[in-house]
């Protein structure tokens, strides 16, 4: 199949998190050319970090499409960004000077909706870095927690990093009784004792913390109970989301993230009986999203 390489056709998109940023470039045909990974893409975190990370990603995805004699600034782009449901990040995000010819700037919730339903109307529940649900139904958007960690997020892969070095930490101390985390999480982190932890841990941001979520997932899978009700916790939680979004009647519901595959057998039975698999990433989000909006500027254009 021939790839077309024209500028105009070629569309960027861009799914910034809170543990990276991921690019793809698209042509009309919905190939995807080229792709690119870089560092954590949430404004709240840094927004240096981010607009560089959003930049690399770009960058790296041209790279692999070997379209060398393109630049970004050739390039329309969709960037769907944790943190920017908050408006003033918004507003920062889109008073930057990009690299792109049009940046069209929206959340990474609205971007993995329309991945996971092909642009159709739907909802879906994320429990990545962070956490929280969201739907998109007759042009209505609902969103329900992504409030941040440490403040909300539960569930997420930072909640259940920070589980495990809370309940570590109150046994190290004897207040409570010592779990197969233990070991794991001092010994992944090379520490021997409270204090130790606690240099290790000090300032530490929500993806340092998710990187540590595994811990509690494989305590559990020997059988660990404190891990198990951890988890348990955690689930009850999204089952509280999934059934918020499904009184909204979406046509579909997807959970995503990192967490997905481990997280979802643990779901109340009736609510996985009501998740579909996504039919794209949010990234391909991200594109359809910039297309529709270029669509809608180019026809106000030349309707005037």
């Amino acid at each position: 199949m021939h790839k077309s390489n024209n500028a105009n056709e070629l569309f960027l998109g861009i799914d910034g998190g809170g543990s990276k940023s991921k690019a793809i470039i698209m042509n009309k045909s919905n190939e995807v050319l080229g792709t690119g990974i870089a560092g954590p893409g949430n404004p709240m975190h840094g927004f240096d970090q981010a607009t560089n990370a959003i930049t690399q990603s770009a960058t790296l995805a041209l790279i692999d499409a070997k379209l060398s004699h393109l630049n970004l600034c050739q390039l329309n782009a969709g960037v769907g960004l944790a943190g920017v449901n908050l408006p003033s990040l918004f507003d920062k995000m889109q008073a930057w000077q990009h690299p792109f010819k049009q940046m069209y700037l929206t959340t990474d919730l609205h971007i993995a909706c329309l991945g996971a339903h092909q642009k159709e109307d739907g909802a879906v529940i994320i429990s990545g870095t962070g956490s929280c649900g969201f739907s998109y139904i007759d042009t209505q958007t609902f969103i329900i927690g992504g409030h941040g960690f440490p403040q909300g997020d539960q569930a997420s892969g930072a909640w259940f990093g920070f589980k495990a070095v809370e309940h570590v930490l109150l046994s190290l101390d004897g207040l409570i009784d010592v779990s197969l985390m233990n070991n794991l999480l001092l010994t992944k982190l090379g520490c021997k004792n409270s204090t130790a932890l606690v240099e290790a841990i000090a300032g530490k941001d929500a993806t340092y913390f998710a990187q540590l979520a595994h811990i509690v997932f494989d305590a559990a899978d020997k059988g660990d109970k404190v891990a198990i009700t951890i988890i348990q916790e955690g689930a009850e939680y999204i089952d509280s989301i999934a059934r918020t979004l499904w009184n909204k009647k979406p046509a579909r519901l997807s959970m995503i993230g990192g967490l997905t595959a481990s997280l979802t057998p643990w779901l109340n039975t009736e609510v996985q009986t009501w998740l579909s698999a996504p039919k794209s990433a949010p990234e391909v989000g991200a594109v359809f999203f910039a297309r529709n909006e270029a669509f809608k500027k180019h026809n106000n254009t030349t309707h005037k």
